[in-house]
C-alpha cells in the first residue's frame, strides 16, 4: 500500500492518486514480484468501480508503464467483497476470474486462507483494507512510504481497536525518497 509520511493511504472520496504513481519505475519490480507471489487478489466494492475498468483499459495499451502489472492483475483470481453487487452486475460480469464474497468478512478471508495455492494480496480500497486490519486478517504489510504529507485522508489503521505488534521483515530506500517497510504480524 502507498502511504504518505503523515500516515494516509488516500485523501478520501474524491481521491487524487497522482502522488502514488510518480515513482513507478523504481518500485515496479517489487510490486511485480509481490503480484507474482500471489494467485488471489481481494478487493472491496467501493474501489472495484474504478479499479476494474482502469486495469482493463491498461491491458489495451502495451506501451503503458503499468502494462506488466495489468497483465498480472487481470489474469489473477479476484475476490470482490460486496454486500450490494451480484454476479450479473457489469462490473463483475465484465471482468474475468472474478467471484463475489458476500458473507462475513473474517469468515470469507479465513476460508480463502485455508485454500491451497500462493499468497493472497489485498488491493483495497482504504476502508476495506482498514476493516481487514481491524480484524487482524492481514499477515504481512508492504507499505511504501512516500515523501509527501497530505494533511488529511484515510489512514490504514483507523479502525484498529487493539494493539497489533508488527515485526520488521525488510526495508528498502529508493532514490526517489520512497521507503518500503515490510512487516509480518506478530
Amino acid at each position: 500500500m502507498q502511504v504518505s509520511l503523515d500516515g494516509f493511504n488516500s485523501t478520501g472520496p474524491s481521491d487524487e492518486q497522482g502522488w502514488v504513481t510518480w515513482a513507478w519505475d523504481e518500485i515496479k519490480q517489487y510490486v511485480l514480484d509481490l503480484l507474482d507471489s500471489s494467485d488471489t487478489l481481494v478487493i472491496g466494492r467501493k474501489l472495484a468501480v474504478d479499479y476494474i475498468p482502469y486495469w482493463q483499459d491498461v491491458m489495451k495499451k502495451p506501451d503503458d508503464p503499468m502494462y506488466e502489472a495489468a497483465k498480472r492483475i487481470v489474469s489473477a483470481r479476484k475476490v470482490l467483497f460486496t454486500k450490494t453487487l451480484d454476479q450479473s452486475d457489469p462490473i463483475v460480469f465484465g471482468w474475468d476470474n472474478t467471484e463475489l464474497a458476500k458473507g462475513n468478512l473474517a469468515a470469507e478471508i479465513k476460508k480463502l486462507k485455508s485454500e491451497s495455492g500462493k499468497d493472497i494480496i489485498v488491493y483495497g480500497g482504504s476502508s476495506f483494507a482498514s476493516a481487514l486490519v481491524k480484524e487482524g486478517l492481514i499477515d504481512e504489510f508492504h507499505l511504501f512510504y512516500n515523501p509527501v504529507a497530505l494533511g488529511k485522508g484515510v489512514p490504514l489503521f483507523d479502525k484498529l481497536e487493539n494493539l497489533q505488534q508488527l515485526k520488521l521483515k525488510r526495508s528498502i530506500t529508493y532514490d526517489c525518497g520512497i521507503v518500503l517497510l515490510s512487516y509480518d504480524l506478530k
